[in-house]
């Protein structure tokens, strides 16, 4: 890696890196929709604030743009987005933290559990890594880091003392119908049909047991909808990598170029487990997490 280069918020070393570069995280951002839309308060704020029924390809590419910058640009620029990010919640009056925190665990989860499933191969510590460095996106959105979970069972503590209030009400009622039947222009109907449908039911399927529940339809089994998710995945990795990076923002490709080749994100490169040296420094200043971050291998932190 280029040592004056800068590697971001995260950088070739963290999971992040790997497991973001593949295709399956947009089903996983479609689960997370699906997860988020259970909490009353948390989408009410959506549906009073959000324009994502009248513009939701729109919506959806912004919160992929916000993610890709996170996940792979620069650290001012993660920074920069960060503060848009915070004032645009302050202005809609949605930066309550509580709501805040079960987005962003909902996120979380879903990437992580949608990676799993999909046969990325992360070890439990690989894991923990993964969820200790999302409270520095934590960070950005206006949360305090400390207060957000930083391991897989801190994750699971935490949705088993929110569940008793969640809910499929109205407005979540609203989102189910959006998502498994978006408006789309007349041309775009075939797709939206043959497409569309089975990835946002596919998504669906990957909820836990009690969202299910709440939906008010019975869950498929757990190891068919595993099975159904790593045929997908494997489908849509069959789209080369380069390929695939090269759709607009092209963030993975401008990451590569500013720290060098060898960065390539590779999340099957090496299952071992993740060596865990000091993890990011989510309480120090923007910038100080990836000072050290050279001098190994790029891919999960293996040695020379």
């Amino acid at each position: 890696m280029r040592q004056d280069a800068d590697p971001g918020l995260f950088g070739p070393r963290s999971v992040t890196w790997q497991v973001h570069s593949d295709p399956v995280m947009w089903l996983a951002g479609v689960r997370a929709l699906w997860l988020q839309a259970l909490h009353p308060v948390a989408v009410r704020g959506v549906m009073i604030n959000s324009g994502f029924r009248q513009d939701p390809w729109g919506r959806l590419m912004r919160t992929a743009d916000f993610v890709g910058t996170l996940s792979y640009g620069t650290t001012p620029a993660a920074e920069a987005a960060g503060a848009r990010v915070r004032r645009i919640h302050r202005r809609l009056g949605v930066d309550d933290p509580e709501l805040l925190l079960w987005v962003h665990c909902a996120e979380t989860d879903s990437y992580l559990s949608v990676a799993r499933r999909s046969g990325i191969p992360l070890t439990d510590a690989q894991a923990d890594r993964y969820v200790d460095e999302h409270r520095t996106s934590a960070r950005l959105v206006g949360l305090d880091p400390v207060a957000v979970p930083g391991t897989t069972a801190e994750l699971a503590a935490y949705f088993d003392a929110v569940r008793p209030r969640l809910a499929a009400g109205p407005d979540a009622r609203t989102v189910e119908e959006f998502l498994r039947r978006p408006p789309v222009k007349p041309v775009l109907a075939p797709a939206r049909e043959v497409i569309w449908r089975r990835v946002a039911a596919l998504a669906y399927d990957t909820l836990p047991l009690y969202a299910h529940a709440l939906y008010g339809r019975p869950a498929p089994p757990p190891e068919d909808v595993t099975h159904r998710l790593r045929v997908t995945a494997n489908l849509l990795r069959c789209v080369p990598a380069r390929m695939r990076w090269r759709l607009p923002p092209r963030h993975i490709l401008r990451a590569m170029d500013r720290l060098g080749p060898e960065t390539r994100p590779d999340p099957y490169a090496y299952p071992a487990p993740y060596p865990l040296s000091e993890p990011a420094s989510i309480l120090e200043e923007p910038g100080k997490a990836q000072e050290n971050d050279g001098g190994g291998s790029t891919r999960w932190g293996t040695p020379d």
